[in-house]
């Protein structure tokens, strides 16, 4: 039976909480190795295919975002009334078949449909991963557990970079394709298996809300809580800036002079490190911020912004032999991951119980169609008309305007809160 708990009551995380977060970090980090390869192979198909750095930046954003979000919205109200788990597993099937394919493919079109196909699938993921780990962990610690979740990005972001300096050399750019499909395609078998955690917000006396009730009720959230369309204004900015960054390997190997296999393993080593950094302590100091101020995540946000984007600017700007190069580079990859966890708690804390998954699910719709899609598009563009270097600067100029729209929603996040309580209390 669904538990009847009130969010946020428990003041412990249970063992299966644990179990099940890294289990879903796991599912994230195959998510995200799958989602970048494009990125980690550009430069070799680039020169296989013939494409062009807007080509790549369309792949990488563009062509998986647009059905990625748009399907995730459908797919998040799916979850909020079936099985998540079930869900996840038919999801990863289906991206898993499509990474096989893009193996297979032989012009831009291929990568593009293959790319659509790949966005569909993983879409389940998240939306349902979010609200598993909101019903199994207490508010208090929701944002770790969400930094540890997105801890998927950075480790799935290097082994991706790994994967494609070991295996590529040796055995082609097409044998990375296949063999992360295949992968995917085996751990299905373990989410069948899996029980299904119970929601704290029960359904048992009033029935799952249909997908007008929860329109309705997603679409009165967000006129009474002008806040939450600041928090997404301001993450779309980090996601542009996150998304330029996926040009990185293109402009290591074709304007800083990196050969392929030093540029991937070096991308991957500091990804690992200073993205799964980034993402606990951004993770930890959202929570930090949150105990000590009101609106604290969305706080602690914009003061990442504030500090970080010079360095993000500087790493494209000096040349590789400055001693300060490698440092700026920790630090603009740990800049491209620390704000997801508080990001993601503060949606989550802001979004309706009854519709945790569908409000997620539209924060991605508006962040990835935004933010991610026309990120690397964007940069790419620039990149062909003139340099990588421009295009990764302006971006790094979109970080730091982050922290005007996040500013205004710390300091109204007070009174919606009041306002949404008063609502629910009348209702």
């Amino acid at each position: 039976m669904p538990s009847a708990t009130p969010p946020g009551a428990e003041s412990t995380v249970t063992a299966q909480a644990w179990r099940l977060l890294a289990f879903l970090t796991a599912l994230s980090v195959l998510n995200f190795v799958d989602r970048q390869l494009i990125a980690s192979l550009a430069p070799l198909l680039i020169d296989d295919l013939g494409l062009t750095r807007a080509q790549i930046g369309l792949l990488a954003g563009f062509a998986f975002v647009v059905f990625y979000t748009l399907s995730g919205l459908f797919l998040g109200m799916i979850a909020d009334r079936s099985p998540r788990l079930r869900l996840i597993a038919v999801g990863l099937a289906l991206w898993s078949a499509m990474t096989a394919a893009s193996g297979a493919a032989q012009r831009f079109a291929h990568l593009a449909a293959a790319r659509v196909m790949v966005g569909i699938g993983e879409a389940t993921l998240t939306p349902a991963a979010l609200s598993i780990l909101g019903d199994v962990f207490p508010v208090s610690r929701l944002g770790l557990a969400t930094g540890i979740y997105y801890a998927g990005i950075p480790m799935g972001t290097a082994l991706s970079l790994f994967i494609a300096g070991w295996i590529a050399p040796a055995y082609g750019w097409r044998a990375c394709f296949y063999a992360l499909g295949v992968l995917g395609l085996l751990m299905v078998g373990a989410l069948l298996v899996m029980p299904e955690p119970p929601r704290r917000v029960s359904h048992v006396s009033t029935g799952a809300p249909g997908a007008r009730a929860i329109v309705a009720t997603l679409r009165r959230a967000l006129r009474r809580e002008p806040a939450l369309l600041l928090v997404l204004l301001g993450g779309t900015a980090l996601t542009f800036w996150a998304g330029a960054n996926l040009l990185t390997i293109t402009w290591l190997v074709q304007e800083r002079g990196f050969d392929f296999r030093r540029a991937a393993f070096a991308s991957g080593f500091i990804a690992a490190a200073a993205g799964f950094l980034g993402n606990l302590f951004g993770g930890w100091f959202g929570d930090w911020c949150d105990e000590r101020w009101r609106g604290g995540r969305v706080w602690s946000m914009a003061i990442m912004s504030l500090v970080l984007a010079p360095s993000g600017a500087a790493f494209f700007l000096m040349p590789t032999s400055s001693p300060f190069f490698y440092v700026c580079w920790f630090l603009t990859s740990a800049s491209t991951t620390a704000w997801f966890g508080p990001l993601f708690a503060t949606i989550q804390h802001l979004a309706p119980p009854a519709i945790r998954s569908t409000t997620v699910a539209f924060g991605l719709l508006v962040l990835n169609l935004l933010g991610v899609g026309p990120g690397p598009w964007i940069t790419g563009l620039i990149g062909d008309v003139s340099s990588l270097t421009r295009g990764l600067v302006v971006a790094a100029g979109v970080e730091l305007a982050a922290v005007v729209p996040l500013a205004l929603a710390a300091r109204r996040l007070e009174r919606d809160e009041a306002e949404a309580r008063r609502v629910e209390a009348t209702a």
